[in-house]
């Protein structure tokens, strides 16, 4: 993980993180807060140039950002959402690069005066009442109000670094320019559309039809038997400190458990959410008041008692329609301005009138509304008893596995401490690097220290999930190539994808040749549904294949009426049908090209700009904490 950081190149990431954060109040509540076994909050996880990353700053950052998308997402959020996002390892990356830029800004003498910052301040609305600054002791107020309190000192150190970076990048990025040529091609690129019927055929369709023969599955294992190689696998003996089986060893009070809540009883509330349907009718390249006038029709038939899901499906240009309207549950600020304030204002079981916003008209249902919620002591009592124990547990094992780490010298030191200690050393059988570990799962750092170890030797205190290990090496299995039999299933599986794909490919030629004016009897003749998509721009998802570079580039060559051949995608091999196309018009063009410059521009600024950080990077000096990094990251959610 650690090498991958250092190894990033995309700098551009970080100037969004720095412009969201720069203005949220910073907040830790302990309990959810990702620390490693022993981490406070003034340990340091990386220097950038002398300029340090603390334990403290990262679950500041961490915890805000939890609580933010808890706010917006509501009983959507959980820790499959945070997992997919990798906010752990993102946020200390960007921690990172914010200092790197700041290290930079420090070579180019590059500062912001108390009179800038000042200014700055005065200028953000939130702090203005009719145009005026609303005053020192309101200022302090408004701060001391937020949920946790934010001293005056804090927001402004913030604000400073924020412009600090905008400095640099406009010191070293002010000059970059684009070409004419190159918005409008930019423009016609984004603005183009296409409807397209799809017909998609799927190797997994044929997959079950085939069996492949003895002959097939030697001929496919002779033709690449690197392909089957068989990798270096390793067994090593471990001692572990498991967090998890000390847990039994400590207790929370009951004093410590209220404590807990009350500190921090904001992260077990839930915001006022309510649950809308709508019916949308998209006025983008039509004539707006024909479909104001459709839309009042289906207005009207709500209004007398009509279905609104039936009327959702039947009329709705929304990917909702499919489910009546149903937008399911949402906080403030998720949807658009104006269609927020329609939902909002409607009492359970009310429709609006038509509601105008971006994207056209649309008719609301409000079917339920939830109000904000706060989790008592009694039902969080358990997660949060189990929490302290956990943490307890934690410390219990840094602190028994720091006291062994003087002990353990030698392989033979793991029998004697573990029947010292009451522990046990076990097998971990043979894994290869990618692997997890019988008895320790997916454990990175012991996994890494295996593969660099010869026999007879013992590891340090290694990192795991859930505490620490001791290693010694007892086997090493060499990467071989197999006999066949030891790989057969998977070579058949591989002749039997191969084979589908290739019926696959043959049925989508077949058809696409014979589709005619009549594609969708085409497709039914083949065996496959078509999927229709509605007017959509380049890097929009179409049903099944997703966002897809080969069906793009070939769609937007052809004119309205005509077919594609077969295209093979990564799942699948499609034939594609230009029901409809839609050019740019000039009008628009014109108007639009302003913001595909400004948008071409940054990205062609960020771009500089990421390109001169790395090189920047390469005079810094940096240092990681490894240990620590390991440690905390390892407890993240």
């Amino acid at each position: 993980m650690l090498d991958r950081m250092r190894r990033h190149q995309s700098w551009l990431k970080w100037i969004l993180f720095i412009v969201v954060v720069a203005f949220i109040f910073i907040y830790v509540p302990q309990f959810l807060s990702p620390s490693g076994q022993g981490a406070v909050s003034t340990d340091t996880l990386a220097s950038v140039n002398g300029r340090k990353v603390t334990v403290g700053t990262y679950q500041r950052v961490y915890n805000q950002q939890v609580q933010q998308l808890r706010q917006a997402y509501g009983e959507q959020f959980n820790d499959q959402m945070l997992q997919q996002l990798q906010l752990p390892q993102r946020l200390l990356q960007q921690l990172i690069d914010e200092e790197a830029v700041l290290a930079e800004a420090d070579r180019l003498g590059i500062r912001v005066s108390d009179e800038e910052l000042k200014q700055r301040i005065l200028s953000i609305p939130t702090f203005q009442i009719n145009g005026a600054f609303i005053g020192q002791e309101r200022y302090r107020q408004f701060l001391a109000s937020q949920r946790p309190p934010v001293t005056t000192a804090q927001f402004e150190d913030q604000v400073r670094r924020q412009m600090t970076t905008e400095k640099v990048q406009a010191l070293l990025t002010g000059w970059v320019q684009v070409d004419p040529a190159e918005v409008e091609r930019e423009y016609r690129k984004r603005n183009e559309k296409v409807k397209l019927d799809l017909a998609i055929f799927t190797a997994d369709k044929f997959k079950n039809t085939i069996q492949p023969t003895d002959a097939e599955i030697k001929a496919q294992f002779q033709s690449d038997p690197e392909k089957y190689r068989l990798p270096e696998k390793r067994r090593v003996k471990y001692l572990a400190v498991d967090s998890n089986s000390l847990k039994n060893r400590v207790t929370a009070t009951p004093e410590e458990i209220q404590a807990l809540y009350e500190k921090n009883k904001s992260m077990f509330s839930t915001p006022e959410q309510v649950r809308a349907s709508h019916i949308l009718f998209k006025t983008e390249g039509k004539d707006k008041e024909a479909v104001r006038k459709q839309a009042e029709a289906v207005l009207a038939k709500v209004k007398a008692g009509g279905d609104f899901a039936a009327l959702a499906k039947q009329y709705s240009e929304d990917s909702s329609k499919d489910n009546g309207g149903d937008l399911d549950y949402f906080g403030r600020g998720r949807m658009v301005k104006e269609f927020e304030d329609a939902a909002w204002a409607l009492e359970k079981g009310q429709t609006s009138g038509l509601v105008e916003s971006q994207f056209g008209f649309h008719i609301i249902k409000l079917t339920d509304h939830k109000p904000a919620m706060t989790r008592t002591f009694e039902q969080v009592r358990g997660q949060l008893e189990d929490q302290i124990k956990g943490q307890k547990a934690q410390a219990e094992a840094a602190t028994l596995a720091d006291t062994l780490a003087s002990q353990i010298k030698t392989p033979a030191d793991l029998d004697a401490v573990a029947k010292k200690e009451n522990l046990a050393v076990a097998d971990s059988g043979f894994f290869a690097r990618e692997e997890p570990l019988a008895g320790l799962g997916f454990a990175p750092a012991v996994s890494a220290k295996a593969f660099d170890m010869e026999p007879g030797k013992v590891s340090d205190k290694l990192q795991t999930q859930n505490g620490y290990a001791w290693i010694t090496l007892v086997e090493v299995r060499p990467s071989a190539l197999p006999t066949l039999e030891e790989v057969r299933d998977k070579v058949k599986e591989d002749v039997a994808t191969k084979k589908a794909v290739d019926v696959a490919k043959a049925k989508a030629e077949s058809m696409a040749k014979s589709a005619g004016a009549n594609f969708a009897a085409a497709a039914k003749a083949a065996g496959v549904d078509v999927k229709t998509t509605d007017l959509i721009a380049r890097g929009t998802a179409m049903p099944d294949i997703g966002v897809n570079q080969a069906v793009e580039d070939a769609v937007f060559k052809l004119k309205t009426g005509e077919t594609s051949g077969a295209i093979a995608t990564d799942s699948a091999v499609v034939v594609v049908h230009v029901k409809e196309k839609q050019d740019v018009k000039p009008d628009e063009m014109a108007a639009g090209l302003s913001q595909v410059r400004d948008e071409l521009r940054q990205q062609h600024q960020g771009e500089f700009f990421g390109a001169y950080m790395i090189k920047a990077r390469d005079r810094m000096t940096l240092s990681y904490n490894e240990a620590k990094i390991q440690s905390l990251l390892a407890g993240g959610k």
